[in-house]
């Protein structure tokens, strides 16, 4: 069985599998499925608990032994085996396989992994362990989700924002949800419950949004002016290698510019996208990007980048921060044309 993150407090409620599996890259939301998951075994009466991890010299043998028998002063324990890379290898897997085919008595086993790629998916210790028991797969919200999944967690506290003292703190927190967190948690303590107004907020967060260069991506396809000036500032003051930005960003303005080229050819968008490798979760940006700009204007910006590139290694007398920021607008149809002539 599989359920998203925010299902499990349901399920735990009426019963707990013999296995579970968590997974997820965001260190917040596993360990809080964790937690959840510990206090449902202990109240029912499994009150030994048991924490491996694995690495390249994991004894398994030894750790499966280790069960043969219950512990003198519990009937139940639950057993928790962390997986760093998500892949036990060849006896590691056998070994889980085993236990799913025929769990130890009054055990629960609780296997901690980062977000499974499909092939791991399609492995047969991966499929024992979802048919005996649970796999739950927790996620980050998406930006846009990101206010609602902060005014829930403030209503915990009886906290109460509107919609505008929301989205403020999602953009200073977003893409760092620990930090969310703890900020919620800060103002928990420090204001009363009942409303929260942006004063209060802004006198409590502390800006802490961590972002990389796919943020950048997305939104100069979303075509979100704010949001990527945000983000690129953002990435500059983090120190992240403007060559790593420049190949993101060029990736997307080249892609755009071989399917402009290919529609002024009469070719379908649908099939152009699907050559060119843009990822259906992705098609409806990259089609709203080219409606925002024009065939010249990318094929301009196309040259633009070259030079860009010059700037950003010193070649050229510019400021390839600014530069880049302005080609972004430009191509979005807003503020001014940078020094490259784009029009």
């Amino acid at each position: 069985m599989k359920l998203r993150g925010d299902q499990l407090d349901a399920i735990l409620a009426k019963r707990l599998a013999p296995v579970w599996l968590l997974s997820g890259d965001e260190p917040l939301l596993v360990d809080e499925a964790l937690a959840a998951l510990r206090a449902a075994a202990l109240k029912q009466g499994y009150d030994e608990r048991q924490t491996s991890q694995t690495d390249q010299h994991f004894k398994w043998r030894e750790w499966m032994a280790g069960f043969d028998s219950l512990s003198l002063f519990a009937s139940r324990r639950l057993v928790e085996l962390r997986l760093p890379t998500g892949k036990p290898g060849i006896e590691g897997g056998k070994t889980l396989e085993a236990w799913a085919a025929q769990p130890p008595a009054d055990t629960l086993l609780v296997v901690l992994a980062p977000k499974p790629d499909k092939a791991t998916q399609t492995t047969k210790w991966f499929t024992a362990l979802e048919r005996t028991g649970v796999w739950v797969q927790t996620a980050a919200p998406a930006l846009e989700q990101l206010p609602g999944w902060i005014g829930a967690r403030l209503a915990r506290h009886g906290l109460k924002a509107e919609r505008d003292t929301l989205a403020w703190l999602a953009a200073r927190v977003e893409g760092n949800l620990l930090a969310a967190h703890q900020e919620i948690e800060k103002l928990a303590l420090l204001v009363q419950p009942g409303p929260l107004s942006l004063e209060d907020v802004r006198s409590a967060v502390t800006d802490v949004a961590r972002y990389d260069a796919a943020d950048l991506s997305e939104a100069f396809l979303k075509g979100d002016a704010a949001r990527y000036c945000r983000v690129l500032d953002g990435l500059q003051a983090e120190g992240e290698a403007l060559p790593l930005i420049l190949a993101f960003v060029g990736n997307e303005i080249r892609t755009l510019q071989r399917l402009a080229a290919g529609v002024a050819r009469g070719e379908r968008l649908p099939a152009l996208m699907q050559a060119a490798r843009v990822w259906d979760s992705r098609q409806s940006l990259v089609e709203r990007a080219l409606q925002r700009t024009s065939r010249e204007k990318l094929n301009q910006a196309v040259h633009a980048l070259s030079r860009l590139d010059r700037a950003a290694k010193g070649l050229l007398r510019a400021d390839p921060w600014d530069e880049l920021k302005q080609l972004g607008l430009a191509l979005m149809n807003r503020g001014r044309a940078p020094a490259f002539n784009l029009p």
